[in-house]
């Protein structure tokens, strides 16, 4: 990419996408504008056009994990449509597909640091947790049983991304659907 002409053809979404790799693979700290620039071969110049500063980029990277990890994710579920059993079912194989295991790692471990981030990773664990157990209540368990699956769910989807088992995308479709099977099951 021609330096000179770098402020127009980088979109915000390639900083935000860029930047999000970079705390995946590397952590909060390493998110930097100067390192950033240089592994997109731009300017600065290009970051500030579309950035205040660096701050203003981490709370662009975390707007984008809510907006691709749980809101777009219900999105996705709601507007395939169906009962809540077949809802359920894509919900925990979109969980299993999505390779975001080191993002959703880097934003637990960031949390843990930052009370911002943290104060959106509990919104966000509340959200997918409530919505989770709204299938279940669709589904016909009782208000009670429908937590404690949507828990069982949730704490299991976490886990799988927290341990960061490489596994391959049909065997944990396998799982999410065994797991389906198992939680919506009655004696």
């Amino acid at each position: 990419m021609d330096k000179k002409n770098d402020l127009p053809s980088l979109t915000k979404q390639d900083w935000i996408d860029q930047g999000t790799e970079v705390l995946a693979r590397s952590g909060v700290e390493a998110v930097r504008v100067e390192p950033l620039a240089k592994l997109m071969n731009v300017t600065k110049g290009s970051f500030y056009w579309h950035f205040k500063n660096r701050a203003a980029l981490l709370e662009a990277i975390v707007q984008d994990w809510v907006d691709r990890g749980t809101r777009g994710v219900i999105q996705q579920v709601e507007a395939a449509g169906g009962d809540a059993n077949q809802r359920l079912l894509l919900l925990l194989e979109l969980a299993m597909q999505n390779d975001v295991h080191s993002v959703e790692n880097a934003i637990r471990a960031w949390a843990s640091s930052d009370v911002r981030v943290a104060a959106v990773l509990q919104q966000i664990d509340q959200q997918r947790l409530e919505y989770t157990r709204d299938l279940f209540l669709e589904f016909g368990f009782t208000p009670f049983e429908a937590l404690v699956r949507a828990r069982i769910a949730y704490y299991t989807v976490i886990g799988d991304l927290t341990i960061g088992e490489q596994r391959d995308v049909g065997d944990r479709l396998a799982e999410a659907r065994l797991e389906h099977t198992i939680l919506t099951y009655r004696p």
